[in-house]
């Protein structure tokens, strides 16, 4: 069997160390704020190239919180893409504003910056691009654009942990950037969990607030907040993470690299990462009109596969009420009917790598011979 991911062989690698993290906080008894918690969060901060960070309780929380902070409301227009998991545009939806879906391209699968300049209206107040896969956004162009039309870009960073544009990493780039812990991620925790970053140490002042009941101090609340916070097991589950996580990033490329050379030609359409861009492949996406053929065949031979994600947000049953047609985000809905996740994850070997490759070679030869 070669699983999509395998959380049990990155266990095995660490842990030695992840035991005696999480003994650590047990003996200490500092299950909700505390020392290790302090330390992810300067650790992290440190990692992105962000001044500050604050933990939170997932990463659909880090987004909300995000941009109730940036003063998003009822009334507000938030752009984003409709290729993403539904959080992206949960959490604009819970601080009242609107989710407005723009297309993406076809080649990274990402937000087109034309799109996005497209759809921008008088109630426009923030964009949220994500890094989807693992691959970040054009920033330069989206933060031209954003900046001309007095927009707060907020990066959804949760499949990019470590990722780069242009040389810097992801969490810098915009006006504050937000991170899911959830297990399967690069950097994921043993539960839920999520961070924000920037350069802003103000807002993440106000965020660490609105996060934590409205208070700094514990027994004045300024404000009516919410309860939204990173737990000391899983901050310092993700400290031993951390220290590794550039190495596993490295793996993932490796198996991307080989993914790209063995299925250079066999029918697939391969992923593209923008040249000024390093991705760390969260996930390997390729794409066929016959997938469903193909990850039935995979199957058969122990091999899983993934779908991230079939069926696009204007399309989900829940935002039904924005009432955007069929057919408005084209690129978006041929996408999604294609899209093939790969095994892809750090403990991966060679051999299983090319083990993928040759079943779907073996597959869509005998498609083509049909």
């Amino acid at each position: 069997m070669i699983p999509l991911v395998d959380l049990k062989a990155q266990y095995a690698s660490i842990r030695t160390d992840i035991d005696a993290a999480m003994q650590a906080v047990l003996d200490q008894t500092a299950f909700i704020g505390g020392e290790e918690l302090k330390q992810f969060e300067a650790e992290f901060a440190a990692y992105c190239g962000a001044k500050a960070c604050v933990g939170v309780g997932n990463g659909t929380d880090a987004l909300y919180l995000a941009l109730r902070c940036l003063g998003i409301g009822p009334g507000d227009e938030v752009i984003t893409v409709a290729h993403t998991f539904i959080a992206t545009a949960e959490a604009i939806s819970l601080t009242g504003a609107k989710p407005v879906f723009v297309d993406i391209r076809e080649d990274t699968m990402l937000m087109n910056p034309d799109a996005l300049e497209a759809a921008i209206t008088p109630r426009t107040r923030a964009v949220i691009v994500v890094h989807l896969y693992g691959q970040p956004c054009e920033m330069d162009r989206i933060l031209e654009i954003a900046r001309h039309h007095n927009l707060k870009v907020v990066e959804d960073a949760a499949q990019a942990h470590g990722a780069y544009w242009q040389g810097q990493r992801v969490g810098t780039l915009g006006d504050v950037a937000c991170f899911s812990f959830y297990p399967g991620k690069n950097l994921g925790a043993y539960g839920d969990g999520g961070a924000v970053v920037s350069q802003d140490e103000d807002l993440i002042r106000r965020l660490r607030r609105l996060a934590n009941h409205g208070r700094l101090e514990k027994y004045t609340h300024e404000i009516e907040g919410v309860n939204s916070r990173l737990d000391g097991l899983q901050a310092a589950i993700l400290r031993v993470k951390l220290r590794h996580l550039d190495k596993w990033n490295a793996g993932r490329q490796r198996h991307a690299a080989h993914y790209l050379e063995a299925l250079r030609g066999s029918g697939v359409k391969l992923p593209m990462v923008h040249p000024q861009a390093e991705s760390v492949w969260h996930l390997f996406v390729v794409r066929l009109r016959e997938r469903e053929h193909l990850q039935a065949r995979l199957k058969e031979q122990g091999i899983a596969t993934g779908i991230h994600y079939p069926l696009p947000l204007h399309q989900q049953p829940a935002y039904k009420y924005l009432g955007v047609p069929e057919g408005s985000l084209p690129v978006t809905e041929k996408v999604a009917s294609e899209i093939v996740s790969l095994p892809i994850y750090a403990e991966l070997t060679t051999q299983q790598v090319e083990t993928v490759s040759k079943a779907i070679q073996t597959v869509i030869s005998a498609l083509q011979n049909l």
